[in-house]
């Protein structure tokens, strides 16, 4: 530092353990404002310039843009907080890069890993999928098959629980069962527009609410039992669940109307959707039963019930 307490852009970069190239390219952005010119045209840096450049090149380290470290700088007197703010946002921004990342890299591990000659046929899959993949697609398959004028507390519902969220860290398992369930759901030449669980039945009115409100109850009765692998048999959740499908048909519970509502959720089942469900547990990995594995427990239990009650 020389006697008037300046820096030239030289001693400046010394001191910090930069370049002179860095310091004037922050000097020309006016990061760093020049104190002073030297008789021959030269910078001069003022003596808390050196902290300045110190806390410009901690910002940058962090990768913060350089608008960002512009702006922290302006609010140097609230730097605390505004660095607070900066730094969340960073994050955020990491780790949607991150799971991009991580995405690739287990579809890379996916393509490697694979017999040669499932292999074309897996990249044209994974290569119709963002990384990670968008769920819109799937949660607009989903609403095609429930029925319409369903409450929106009821399709919310359903679509939390039903639309696997993507992993931030997937195995390349769920990477193949997402790029799967992707195609399945926009595959408009396969769409299931017949398959409604609550199509017209001769019993009366359809009211698709009070079907589902009672399905799920059904499905929390019946959830302990699918997690525990047990067989399908009767019992309180089968009971709800068959007193879901009276009411929302205004009829009773009988055991004619079970052996009717046997047959006629036996018409109704689709392979898409069982195919849907069976994609769906795969992507998510979970021991958490899907809707689609409590219902097909329930009908199994249903089953088994008019099949007892007949001989």
């Amino acid at each position: 530092m020389s006697a008037d307490g300046t820096w030239s852009i030289g001693e400046l970069a010394e001191q910090a353990g930069t370049t002179v190239k860095t310091v004037r390219y922050y000097s020309e952005l006016g990061l760093l404002p020049e104190a002073a010119r030297s008789a021959g045209g030269h910078r001069r840096y003022g003596a808390g310039a050196l902290d300045r450049l110190r806390l410009i090149r901690s910002l940058r380290g962090l990768d913060l843009p350089v608008a960002e470290v512009g702006r922290l700088l302006d609010r140097e007197d609230a730097l605390g907080e505004a660095l607070e703010g900066a730094v969340a946002g960073r994050l955020r921004e990491l780790g949607s890069a991150m799971a991009r990342l991580r995405w690739r890299e287990a579809s890379l591990r996916l393509l490697r890993d694979c017999p040669a000659e499932e292999r074309a046929d897996r990249l044209r899959l994974i290569g119709a999928l963002d990384s990670p993949p968008s769920t819109a697609p799937v949660a607009r398959f989903l609403r095609r098959v429930l029925p319409p004028r369903l409450p929106a507390r009821l399709v919310a519902s359903i679509m939390d629980a039903a639309v696997p969220a993507p992993p931030d860290d997937p195995a390349p398992a769920q990477v193949l069962a997402f790029a799967r369930l992707h195609a399945l759901a926009t595959d408009a030449a396969g769409a299931v527009s017949v398959c409604r669980p609550v199509a017209n039945t001769p019993e009366g009115t359809c009211r698709p609410a009070v079907l589902y409100d009672g399905l799920a109850e059904a499905f929390a009765l019946a959830a302990p039992d699918v997690r525990a692998d047990r067989a399908p048999t009767g019992g309180e959740a089968l009971d709800c669940f068959v007193a879901a499908h009276a009411a929302m048909r205004s009829a009773r519970d009988t055991p004619e109307f079970r052996r009717r509502l046997s047959r006629y959720l036996d018409e109704v089942a689709h392979p898409r959707i069982d195919r849907f469900w069976q994609l769906t547990a795969e992507a998510a990995a979970t021991a958490e039963p899907t809707f689609g594995a409590l219902d097909d427990w329930l009908r199994a239990a249903l089953a088994r019930d008019v099949a007892e009650a007949a001989r």
